[in-house]
């Protein structure tokens, strides 16, 4: 059971941190490629604050690569992008693989209690008989209990990891296009004043 407990406390750590911080207002806010947009237009993006919006935000971090690189070439610009998004993928990944293994091992966790409930079970037959219900009852209780526990805690940790992959692959495709959408928006303002 002390495997058991263990990981139901680091998966609920990790939901807990990942619910924080997967938050769509703190990878993506709401507004920042129109601010960036507006900022850039009015010559605004200065050294500080393309640093403030590195640091702000997954999306800022992206947003701010596209418009340092838009000067190149659009396959070029986009490779970049792309590149810079692997990268914040990674980190909003953290800890997801932590939460699948504990989604998968839990259950055999749950297994290895059973046969060792069953084990003592059969080790109680052997040395007094059939005949003391109340003693076998303990390795039978044994096995039940590691069963359960295993699947408490590794279906919430399924269920758990999958929306945090899709909750992640979501993220990822909203920011790329917000940052495709902000260079296309450049280039073809800088096409259209000749640069």
């Amino acid at each position: 059971m002390l495997p058991i407990v263990a990981s139901s406390i680091i998966a609920l750590a990790i939901i807990l941190e990942r619910l924080w911080t997967l938050r769509k207002k703190r990878i993506a806010p709401q507004g920042l490629t129109n601010q960036i947009w507006r900022w850039y237009q009015e010559g605004q993006l200065t050294p500080e604050r393309i640093q403030e919006i590195r640091n702000r935000s997954p999306l800022g971090r992206i947003l701010i690569v596209g418009v340092i690189n838009s000067k190149h070439k659009r396959e070029v610009v986009k490779e970049i992008i792309v590149e810079t998004g692997r990268q914040t993928i990674a980190e909003l990944e953290r800890y997801l693989n932590t939460l699948g293994t504990i989604a998968a091992i839990s259950p055999l966790l749950g297994l290895l209690g059973t046969v060792t409930g069953m084990i003592q079970t059969f080790s109680v037959i052997t040395n007094s008989g059939i005949g003391n219900p109340l003693q076998l009852s303990g390795g039978i209780a044994e096995a039940l209990i590691t069963t359960a526990a295993g699947l408490i805690v590794a279906i919430p940790s399924l269920v758990f990891h999958r929306y945090f992959n899709g909750l992640v692959d979501q993220l990822a495709l909203d920011m790329e296009t917000q940052a495709l959408k902000l260079i296309e928006v450049i280039q073809g303002d800088r096409e259209k004043e000749g640069l």
